[in-house]
């Protein structure tokens, strides 16, 4: 009699599963069925399901998490039930939100390591394992480094080359290019592609940005929000029949002007520019505004121990600014955030901030003019709630600042105001960690990567939000790689490069026509065109 093999798919049945002390369930009769050798990317608003989901897959939920889980999960013929996140290691490879939870050891190369020692790899295999992944992933110059020294970024790629070198035929990943420049983004997406089309790795991927990940997609499953059904199958499909407020540009460009089919590449969205007769007239360049500098560094050096990272560095920053800080991984914008906030000292050189000379104060000194959010938004919560949290820096701040019900509601988390912060979502956390610096209206915020785990919507009511404070005087210096987000927000950009500043202008003049950091409506119209208003826009204005 012939063995029957087990079946290599993801199937979930029904499955509910609502987390301890919480009345509402984070997922609701789920009914999925993944592929085998599928490459499927999870879309969705913050807080949608899109992690629990994926926790799912591993035995995390409910092994790790607790709470209550109903229906049943299969992950290569086996129950999760029954099988908790050590046996379903062998099957399965997870890369966290955050890689700091994930990060285990104090070297790179023993966090590839460790894993595999894990489950008994044999010497020679593992070395040969270790190459593999630092190849495939650009991260051979990390090998001997600190975990410690390492940028976000940075650390986010050695959680995924630790994740395939235990080599899983399904691999999880919760928005595993949120901390990426767009180099970093593609050599990741670039490797999964590969072992999935060559070696038949299953990938399941959240993402918010979609720019980033739907065209090497073959499944698209979008989450619109409890009590809302699922869209899914492919993406071309999904992308027309989701909320136009959560597709990527090239998506909207095309819903707009009537595309069908619409367009994944922007090879596609070429072609189908050129067969329209309609051009846009040429977009307008704003005035920068004037005045004496609210942020101020000159000849700034800094570093850890002798690895120098900000080298003779000079920036002014204005009141009404928001300045996006782009770069490489590694190439010093968390370093100057840090600098600017007194949590890393300069070795030479003068920072002044709201005329004062920043070198001489220490960061509570400065906080009463600065905000400065993290990229782990962890950091900053520490209160039993929400609302707690908003009222405990409104106290240390003499009761001064925004009105936190307001601010709530700016944020999106009236519902979450008495949870703790600790409970809610990536992208609910950022945003909570955001509410907790905004409420006591700083002067000067300085912003680490801030939309970390948010999808469009909120990153547009996060827009509006900068804008008006811009409007009121306040300095936004902000650490990031959404190019999409900078070319709507940002009224400058400073493009970092080993510590100093390689360029320094408009988003319209440093993102325009770039390699590496022009939008998608750029890449198909050029000519200083960034964002699908700007098309809009100009149509509007040529008819």
């Amino acid at each position: 009699m012939t063995a029957v093999a087990p079946d290599p798919r993801v199937a979930f049945e029904g499955v509910t599963y609502r987390y301890p002390a919480q009345t509402e369930p984070a997922l609701a009769g789920v009914e999925w069925t993944v592929p085998d050798g599928a490459f499927v990317v999870l879309a969705g608003p913050s807080g949608s399901g899109k992690s629990t989901l994926l926790r799912c897959l591993n035995g995390l939920v409910p092994h790790f998490t607790g709470g209550r889980l109903g229906g049943r999960v299969t992950v290569g013929g086996l129950d999760t039930r029954r099988h908790g996140p050590r046996a379903l290691s062998r099957r399965v490879g997870f890369v966290f939100q955050d890689p700091e939870a994930q990060l285990v050891t104090n070297r790179v190369e023993d966090e590839l390591a460790f894993g595999m020692e894990q489950l008994g790899v044999a010497p020679p295999a593992m070395g040969k394992r270790i190459e593999e992944v630092l190849d495939l992933l650009g991260i051979a110059p990390l090998r001997g480094r600190d975990v410690a020294t390492l940028s976000g970024g940075e650390r986010q790629r050695v959680a995924v080359a630790a994740a395939l070198a235990l080599q899983p035929s399904i691999l999880a990943l919760d928005e595993p290019t949120s901390q990426l420049d767009p180099w970093g983004a593609e050599d990741v997406l670039t490797a999964l592609t590969r072992l999935n089309e060559d070696l038949g790795l299953t990938v399941v991927l959240a993402e918010h940005r979609l720019e980033r990940v739907v065209s090497y997609a073959d499944h698209l499953r979008f989450l619109p929000g409890p009590g809302l059904l699922p869209l899914d199958g492919p993406p071309r499909e999904v992308l027309a029949a989701m909320d136009a407020a959560m597709v990527p540009p090239l998506a909207a460009l095309g819903r707009h002007l009537g595309w069908e089919p619409l367009p994944l590449t922007i090879k596609e969205g070429r072609q189908r520019v050129r067969l329209d007769p309609l051009r846009p007239a040429p977009p307008t360049e704003p005035t920068p505004p004037v005045g004496p500098p609210a942020v101020a560094l000159n000849g700034v050096s800094a570093g850890y121990g002798r690895r120098p990272v900000l080298r003779d560095l000079d920036l002014e920053v204005r009141p009404g600014e928001l300045v996006a800080l782009m770069g490489r991984n590694g190439s010093g914008k968390t370093t100057l955030l840090r600098t600017v906030m007194g949590l890393h000292r300069p070795t030479a050189g003068r920072i002044g901030v709201v005329g004062r000379d920043a070198t001489r104060l220490d960061t509570v000194d400065l906080a009463r003019d600065v905000g400065y959010v993290p990229q782990n938004p962890g950091a900053l919560l520490f209160a039993e709630t929400l609302r707690g949290e908003l009222a405990f820096t409104r106290k240390h701040h003499g009761g001064r600042g925004l009105d936190p019900d307001a601010l709530l509601v700016a944020l999106g988390l009236v519902h979450a105001a008495d949870r703790h912060p600790r409970d809610l979502s990536g992208g609910e956390r950022q945003r909570a960690a955001l509410g907790a610096v905004l409420v006591a209206a700083p002067r000067v915020l300085l912003l680490d990567e801030p939309t970390r785990g948010m999808d469009y919507a909120r990153k547009r009511a996060l827009g509006d939000l900068l804008a008006r404070l811009r409007g009121e005087g306040t300095t936004v210096l902000m650490a990031t790689h959404d190019v999409e987000l900078v070319a709507t927000i940002a009224t400058r950009v400073v493009l970092l490069g080993d510590g100093q500043v390689v360029a320094d202008g408009s988003p319209r003049t440093v993102l325009a026509g770039s390699l590496t950091f022009a939008t998608q409506v750029n890449k198909l119209y050029g000519n200083g065109f960034l964002t699908v208003d700007d098309v809009v826009g100009g149509l509007g204005r040529r008819d």
